[in-house]
Parts: structure tokens; C-alpha cells; sequence
């Protein structure tokens, strides 16, 4: 599994005079720094799954910093510096990857606060690329300072994150709230995707205890489960193939980074295989919801004649080679972990 690249990523835990003092760089020297990682983030776009912004103050949390605006006093001139950080962190950081930014409030105040809408999702522009992440989650009533405004930012997070990346981690005991009950509803209510195993520590052991830790282990990100498929008995080289099948989402999110699709014809005496491209977006197989997709296909005319087993393979483009980076279906009996395909199980013949 990729895991999120830090820049570092930030919590503001047991604050002490020399945490505070906020010592970063200026935003000249942030921008030249970055202008000198954008060749490794090019290079190691295949393994990374988002950038936590990071960069800017103590922890590179945002909060106490000596350039950017110190403890929540933020002139129009610092705004604008947290901007430049971030556009420029958008520019280096390859297209097909998102990055998060540590409270709602800055991308509310730096883009828009109006969440991604389903027709402007995917489409590369800033707002399309900015998740969220949240390293205080459950620590307190605001999860130390990552809410200003819960009324407001509750229903904006739940719809933005939605369609952008989602992740972080607990910092502190904080019962009830920290329990299983809070827990499990708002990793679902803000799609959570990915969580710190390591941190902290008597949280994690609290879901263990409360019983549901098994359960977010498994929901976290994505999950997709084979409800039902109709799949013709038999083809013909250069004739339509019509699929159709339904997949629902257990998971709290679906994909945030670009997924391919494609339906398979593996023949089931020589094992060769034929891979025809599917048009349905995983990213959008949104969570909690059953999603059909249905498409006439055509068989390759060059397909031989046989008896040919259907699979699904949903491999990371960038990793089409490693099918461990393949999407496994939550189903029993169909995962193939060779090819990094789920069988449909159903068998065509090609005449």
C-alpha cells in the first residue's frame, strides 16, 4: 500500500516555549526548497499516495510560525504567503497526486468554501487537489484547534473529502468522544482513507478494547464488494460483449488517486489473456452506496476461439506491472493475487 509523503506532517501536542517559538523559513526559501524536491516527487510518483503540506511553523502545523502568521493572527499578507506555499507545493507535486492541508479552515479561506462538486472532481485544478488531514482526531472537542467553526465545517468536510483525500491520526485520550462510537461515525462522516497505526497509542488500544477496531481496520479507504454481474454465455472476435455488474462500497472512501479498469478474457487452456478498457471511474464508486456499471464491450477480432474465464482488474496505472498495487474485491474466491485480478467467475465461450 502507498502511504502519504510527509513534508513534515505536524500535531500540536504538550506545548512548550521552545515548541512555540514557531521557527520556520521564510517563503522565499520554502519555494526554493521545493523547487529542489519537485525532481524526487516526480521520480517517486509511483509510490506516493498524497502530500501532507506541512512546511510552514512548528510540527510545519501552520499555527505557531515566525514567517506566516503566529497563533492564529493572520494578516491578509500572511494568507497570501500560506497561499504561495501551497500553489507552489501544488506545481511540484505530479498532477495525478493530491495534497492535504492540516485544517479546513485554510483551504475554506486560501481557495473556496464551496466543497468539490461531482462534475468539477478529478479535473486537476487546485480545489480538486486539496484534501485535509486531521492529526488531533477525537483529542478534544475541536480535536485541538482543527475546527473553528464545527457547524459550518462539519457539512463542508463531509462533502469535500467526499471526492479528496482524507487521513491522519488520534493524539490523546479523550472519553468519550475518543470511543468507539464517535470514532467509527466520523471516520465514515469525513472518508477517512488512511489512519496512524503508531499514534496514539491508548486510543488505538481503546477501539481494541470497545470492539470496533477490526471494523475501521477494514473500512478504512475503500472496500468493494461484488454484489451481482450479467455476463453473456457466448462472443464472437469482433462482436459486442455487454457487461454489467454492481459493486458496493463498504469502505468509509473510495479511491483518491487514478484508478484503471478493465475486463479481462483469460483463456482457460493456454492462459492468455485480453484486456478490454472499461470506461466507469473507481473514484467515483462512492462509499456506502452500490454502484452498477454497464458497458457493450467488443471482443478483439483477434481473440481465438475457447473457452475464456472474465476477471476484473483495477491496477494503479503507474503500477500496472505489480498487481500487489491491484484493487482486491472484498469478495470470497475471486482474488487471484499472481495477476492482481478478481475473478467474475463466469466463463464465455468465443466462437
Amino acid at each position: 500500500m502507498m502511504r502519504p509523503f510527509r513534508l513534515p506532517t505536524v500535531r500540536r501536542r504538550t506545548l512548550t516555549t521552545a515548541l512555540t517559538t514557531g521557527d520556520d523559513a521564510t517563503k522565499d526559501r520554502v519555494l526554493a526548497h521545493l523547487d529542489q524536491l519537485a525532481p524526487y516527487l516526480s521520480a517517486g510518483q509511483d509510490v506516493i499516495a498524497v502530500v501532507q503540506s506541512g512546511l510552514i511553523g512548528a510540527w510545519g502545523e501552520w499555527y505557531y510560525t515566525q514567517n506566516f502568521g503566529n497563533a492564529g493572527t493572520v494578516s491578509s499578507t500572511d494568507w497570501a504567503n500560506r497561499k504561495a506555499v501551497t500553489d507552489k507545493l501544488l506545481s511540484v507535486v505530479p498532477s495525478t497526486r493530491m495534497i492535504q492541508l492540516r485544517t479546513p479552515k485554510f483551504k475554506r479561506t486560501l481557495y473556496s468554501t464551496t466543497p468539490v462538486q461531482p462534475t468539477d472532481a478529478y479535473n486537476g485544478t487546485p480545489l480538486s487537489r486539496i484534501g485535509h488531514h486531521n492529526d488531533c482526531f477525537l483529542a478534544s472537542p475541536d480535536d485541538y484547534g482543527t475546527y473553528e467553526n464545527p457547524t459550518v465545517e462539519y457539512p463542508y468536510l463531509n462533502s469535500d473529502t467526499t471526492y479528496v483525500a482524507m487521513g491522519g491520526e488520534t493524539c490523546g485520550v479523550n472519553a468519550p468522544r475518543s470511543q468507539c462510537s464517535t470514532a467509527t461515525s466520523e471516520l465514515a462522516q469525513f472518508h477517512w482513507s488512511f489512519l496512524n497505526t503508531d499514534y496514539e497509542p491508548n486510543v488505538l488500544n481503546s477501539w481494541s478494547t470497545g470492539g470496533c477496531l477490526a471494523d475501521v481496520s477494514k473500512n478504512l479507504g475503500y472496500r468493494f464488494r461484488l454484489e451481482s454481474g450479467t455476463y453473456p454465455a457466448t462472443a464472437s472476435p469482433g462482436a459486442a460483449l455487454p457487461i454489467t455488474f454492481t459493486v458496493h462500497n463498504d469502505g468509509y472512501a473510495t479511491p483518491y488517486n487514478p484508478r484503471t479498469l478493465e475486463l479481462v478474457l483469460r483463456n482457460t487452456l493456454t492462459g492468455a489473456t485480453y484486456k478490454l478498457p472499461m470506461t466507469s471511474d473507481p473514484r467515483r464508486w462512492t462509499a456506502g452506496t452500490s454502484t452498477t456499471v454497464s458497458q457493450t464491450l467488443t471482443v478483439p477480432t483477434n481473440v481465438p476461439a475457447g473457452q475464456y474465464a472474465l476477471l476484473l482488474d483495477l491496477p494503479d496505472p503507474l503500477l500496472s506491472t505489480r498487481p500487489e498495487y491491484s484493487i482486491r474485491l472484498a469478495n470470497q474466491n475471486t482474488w487471484d493475487a499472481a495477476t492482481g485480478m478478481n475473478s467474475l467467475l463466469h466463463t464465455i465461450t468465443v466462437s
